[in-house]
């Protein structure tokens, strides 16, 4: 690179200064602290712009926005973006045994009964790596970003995704989870951070059911996943799930209907 622009609003950047001198990189390598939105560039464009921002849920912590706005201000027309594709998939889960460790819990907590907060112990989705062999129907893509084109109205969606059982199993949950590419390169790269991958920190996203469901092997479980900023705090997220199982062996005639709404925080 002929000169790197380093950003960020954390007291990080006295260390980086540091470490780019001991290394004798200032005449390459430019630290700045503060917020992309409010600092001077001493250049008008940049041909790349490489960010980390990902959150939980994708999404989590809108730390995209700030990736676009550095895309709009500096961006050379026909520069890079790295990464520059996401797509996120969605599941269904047997999971028994950590919900109901999960829900019971609360019957008796160091001898006090909480019984009550079981409910909103489901509100938030849970953050965790799952076993892949807990997943038992196939996957779907709900949401795909592009981000040399996708605009910050567009990160708040509502899309519909459709996933079909592998097995007879009962239901207690879906679990989402992202996968990431670096498409503007002589070889382009990729990683996952879904159940059959290597373990990463941002884990899998489980939402759990209100109950479970007994499904059989060619049923489906439908519905639409829809996710905005929380209107009291915009690095958190609100999302809603609807889900509609419908058995094969009933022309797949609805049976269960039903809308959940968590606070992803």
């Amino acid at each position: 690179a002929k000169h790197v622009y380093g950003i960020d609003n954390a007291d990080i950047t006295h260390y980086a200064r540091e470490i780019v001198k001991v290394n004798g990189l200032q005449d390459q390598i430019t630290i700045i602290k503060g917020k992309v939105e409010e600092v001077d560039l001493p250049v008008e464009h940049v041909d790349i712009i490489i960010s980390e921002w990902m959150g939980y849920f994708l999404v989590f912590e809108s730390m995209m926005d700030t990736v676009l706005f550095a895309r709009d201000k500096w961006l050379v027309k026909g520069g890079a973006i790295l990464p520059d594709t996401c797509t996120m998939h969605i599941a269904a889960i047997e999971d028994e045994q950590y919900k109901n460790k999960k829900l019971n819990f609360w019957n008796n907590v160091y001898g006090i009964n909480m019984s009550c907060l079981s409910k909103a112990a489901f509100v938030e989705p849970i953050v965790d790596s799952i076993n892949y062999d807990t997943i038992a129907s196939t996957e779907d893509i709900f949401f795909k970003v592009d981000l040399y084109t996708v605009t910050k109205e567009e990160l708040e969606f509502s899309n519909y995704y459709e996933i079909k059982m592998l097995r007879d199993d009962r239901i207690h949950g879906i679990v989402t989870w992202f996968d990431i590419t670096f498409g503007n390169l002589p070889n382009e790269v990729k990683f996952s951070t879904g159940p059959y991958e290597e373990y990463t920190h941002w884990k899998q996203t489980v939402f759990y059911l209100n109950g479970h469901y007994s499904m059989k092997k060619g049923d489906v479980l439908k519905g639409s996943i829809a996710c905005r900023k929380s209107k009291d705090n915009f690095r958190a997220c609100d999302i809603k799930v609807s889900y509609h199982h419908c058995s094969k062996e009933r022309d797949f005639e609805t049976l269960n209907k039903q809308v959940v709404q968590y606070k992803l925080r």
